[in-house]
């Protein structure tokens, strides 16, 4: 029975750890070229920075998902 629980945590800890690294990769990629538009752009920068934030949230919606589903195989729902 506790092998059955070592599975489930390890299964839980591995959906977390590969549901960041694409999140995380994605928002430095999204910082990274914002920084540079506003560097480009300064005028600009108000509308960039609201761009950037609308991104972020939608990349960061996936590592949500993916804790969910973490959550849920960590408590066999």
């Amino acid at each position: 029975m506790e092998m059955i629980d070592n599975v489930a945590l390890v299964k839980g800890a591995a959906f977390i750890a590969v549901g960041s690294i694409g999140p995380a990769i994605g928002q430095g990629m999204i910082g990274k070229q914002a920084c540079e538009s506003v560097g480009k752009y300064p005028e600009s920068a108000s509308k960039i920075q609201m761009t950037m934030m609308i991104a972020l949230g939608a990349v960061e919606s996936s590592a949500v998902y993916c804790f969910i589903i973490a959550i849920m195989t960590l408590l066999k729902v």
